[in-house]
């Protein structure tokens, strides 16, 4: 297939997609993100691929998060309704990946690009990576299903409702980053943790991702770590008091 904002490609069973709009930072526009989407579907089916890696392309962003032109655009032209039926589920749909999924975070990762970043099962990051939550700023909140699974509750609720920047070595040592090596190392320390996964057993890399769905016949345990998995999130996972936060959990950031 071929997509205008995205590369795919293909490697030794790994799949890696490439926001492909530098010179923008890598910004998110309904394009992009309808081709991620798209792209995360075509290598979920395929079975030569057993691990997905999501980056940016250029040294300067993983992605700069939505497209303010094109939100501005649809603030004028549309009404909060509306603009909420347009957005649709963002993230979620990648983060319901049957196949692990890995962001080589070459850069800043804000708003929504933070939102997709905290969404998927690793993050690899450099001396450049930075983290921003940025829907605060704009009166919303969202990651709630997200971030607290990577970094716990007290830490993700200080940077949902502060908005402020996290530095690569603090998110290396929060959770939100897995491992941080040196720039020129990136995409080398990634590919050999996506190489590990692939390597493993197709079958059974599915199969544990695919397990985090509810089963009638899974006993309390599982339930228990299905409720706080990625597929159980869409379940209720949540503690209640976030609940009334759905809508606002689907919202991209700006």
């Amino acid at each position: 297939m071929n997509y205008e904002h995205i590369l795919v490609e293909r490697e030794d069973g790994v799949g890696i997609v490439t926001l492909n709009r530098p010179e923008k930072l890598n910004a998110m526009n309904r394009k992009l993100s309808s081709e991620l989407r798209d792209a995360v579907k075509e290598l979920d089916a395929d079975d030569a691929t057993s691990c997905i890696v999501i980056t940016g392309a250029g040294n300067r962003a993983f992605s700069a998060g939505g497209d303010i032109h094109e939100q501005r655009e649809d603030d004028r032209r549309f009404s909060q309704e509306e603009l909420d039926a347009r957005r649709g589920r963002g993230s979620y749909e990648i983060a319901a990946s049957a196949k692990p999924t890995i962001g080589m975070i070459n850069g800043l990762a804000y708003g929504g690009a933070a939102v997709l970043a905290s969404s998927l099962d690793m993050r690899v990051g450099c001396e450049d990576t930075r983290f921003r939550f940025l829907a605060a700023a704009y009166g919303r909140i969202n990651s709630t299903w997200t971030l607290p699974n990577q970094v716990g509750w007290p830490i993700a609720k200080e940077l949902l409702f502060t908005a402020r920047v996290v530095e690569a070595e603090e998110a290396h040592r929060i959770g939100l980053l897995n491992h941080l090596v040196p720039r020129d190392q990136l995409r080398t320390k990634t590919m050999e943790l996506a190489r590990m996964i692939a390597g493993n057993n197709r079958e059974g890399s599915a199969a544990k991702a695919e397990g985090e769905k509810p089963r009638g016949a899974m006993d309390r345990r599982a339930r228990i770590y299905d409720s706080r998995g990625k597929r159980g999130a869409r379940r209720g996972g949540l503690p209640r008091i976030h609940r009334p936060q759905r809508a606002a959990r689907r919202l991209m950031d700006r």
